[in-house]
């Protein structure tokens, strides 16, 4: 999959975040930041826009409609690059979720706040797809690595920073100037974009849109987030079951169709391309344990919901910090082995998590929780930078290779919805149980993620397949000798 030699040394992050590229490279950033932000911002808030607005009846509808609109966009990506070019497709995109998040902020009843939440998930997926493209188009290829360790990087500091803002907004009553706050960053960056970025050609301006799949994903990803919100696990396993169906017509009608979400290297015999995003799927899908994390912490640990938020936020530390890290490798085998690693160390992380769960746990065994999820963050910041380039690196076309970054977004939002809801059934299967529930939701993933090692591995063989047949002569040859 790698269409470019590897440098002799790997670029620094002050190459990166230097006079030449530290404009493109924080708008980009915070484009990322801002759709990750919002995924938990308005979950911290809602139980204050309620008692103000009413509507509490369509509580969930706003991670719904937020999720799925995000999903849409993400899709849209390629699309939007062709007919307007990198600036003009980033400033719709943050036009698009300016007026949502002002929307929200000026919303007299709920249903307002839906149709504004729903602005915000399609300006936010525009976001979050375009921070990938357009690494490939405002960046050289010596710092992708390092591009997409810092917008991979912004999922994990969102997914901390957004229930902390909304907590403190919620703090003090004040649910409508969080929005405010998000509308201003927005404008900020608007501004700052025909400055900092290229303006990228524009071409395919007729390319349809894949409307069948995207009415297939966008069931789907429906389906599964309400999966995560109905009584009992009969029927959220029903949901999660319906929403594979889905996906699985979508892949086979992505298969079939010459318009399509994917590239078209994803559904080529023998191509790496599917088992590279599968991976990156099981990553981001352990992520949403964090939604679960707080409630154990309280539950199980007896902290003050603001400490057991910040326990939650403790998976995005590792993440966040280690693909930092992480980003600096650039030897192909420690890459390869990272790839694998990383879904591995993110099982054991779940697995060891699982067995220190304890009724009325003490305080020490409390606090041995947050480096054993920083462990378990650190395998997804080991893998994701490393996956996200081999996606990019996967063709020489530029629209495909435009197309094919995009989609990292579109797998990462899927992914974590999906892994909300699974964890959601896995939880309740405790019962009554809080020690059940926690230890079934932790074990269910550390089994789930470690699929991720089999995905990298099968991706590995298809890149080098002469690698592994060499690899295997040498071994017969010395267990013949």
């Amino acid at each position: 999959m790698n269409v470019a030699s590897v440098p002799s040394a790997p670029p620094s992050w002050r190459e990166l975040l230097g006079p030449e590229h530290a404009g493109a490279a924080i708008v980009l950033a915070v484009g990322v930041l801002v759709g990750a932000v919002n995924i938990y911002l308005a979950a911290s808030l809602l139980p204050t826009v309620v008692a103000d607005i009413g509507g509490a009846g369509f509580y969930a509808w706003n991670m719904t409609v937020y999720l799925v609109a995000m999903v849409i966009a993400t899709m849209l990506v390629s699309r939007v690059l062709a007919r307007w070019g990198g600036v003009g497709a980033y400033l719709a995109g943050f036009g698009v979720f300016l007026v949502g998040s002002l929307a929200c902020a000026v919303s007299p009843v709920m249903a307002m706040l839906l149709a504004g939440r729903g602005l915000q998930g399609l300006g936010a997926g525009l976001l979050s797809g375009l921070g990938f493209a357009a690494v490939r188009s405002a960046l050289p290829q010596r710092l992708w690595t390092r591009g997409n360790a810092l917008m991979s990087a912004m999922y994990g500091v969102g997914n901390f920073a957004g229930p902390a803002l909304g907590g403190v907004f919620a703090q003090f009553g004040g649910w409508r100037p969080a929005f405010v706050l998000m509308a201003v960053i927005a404008a900020v960056c608007a501004l700052l974009v025909p400055r900092v970025l290229p303006r990228g050609e524009r071409g395919g301006v007729r390319a349809p849109v894949p409307v069948v799949s995207l009415l297939l994903v966008t069931a789907a990803t429906a389906a599964v987030s309400l999966a995560g919100v109905l009584p009992g696990p009969l029927p959220m396993a029903a949901g999660v079951v319906v929403a594979l169906l889905l996906v699985a017509a979508f892949v086979a009608h992505e298969r079939r169709s010459e318009v399509r979400v994917f590239p078209r290297t994803t559904y080529q015999a023998g191509s790496p391309l599917k088992w590279v995003y599968l991976t990156l799927a099981l990553l981001a899908f352990g992520v949403a344990v964090e939604s679960f994390v707080p409630l154990f912490g309280q539950r199980l640990g007896g902290l003050p919901p603001v400490a057991a938020g910040f326990f939650g936020a403790a998976i995005s530390l590792g993440w966040s910090g280690t693909q930092l890290i992480s980003s600096s490798v650039i030897k192909e085998g420690t890459i390869r082995r990272l790839r694998v690693a990383g879904p591995l160390l993110l099982a054991a992380g779940f697995l060891a998590q699982g067995l220190l769960q304890r009724e009325d746990a003490p305080g020490w065994l409390v606090l041995v929780w947050v480096p054993v999820l920083i462990v378990a963050g650190a395998g997804v910041g080991l893998a994701y930078p490393h996956l996200a380039v081999a996606v990019m690196s996967s063709t020489r076309d530029p629209e495909e290779g435009g197309r094919a970054a995009a989609a990292i977004a579109t797998v990462t939002s899927l992914s974590i919805a999906f892994g909300t809801a699974v964890a959601g059934v896995l939880v309740n299967l405790g019962g009554a149980s809080m020690l059940d529930s926690a230890r079934y939701m932790l074990f269910g993933f550390a089994l789930i993620c470690a699929i991720g090692a089999l995905t990298a591995r099968a991706a590995d063989r298809a890149d080098h397949p002469a690698d592994h047949r060499a690899d295997r002569t040498a071994d017969h040859v010395k267990e013949t000798s």
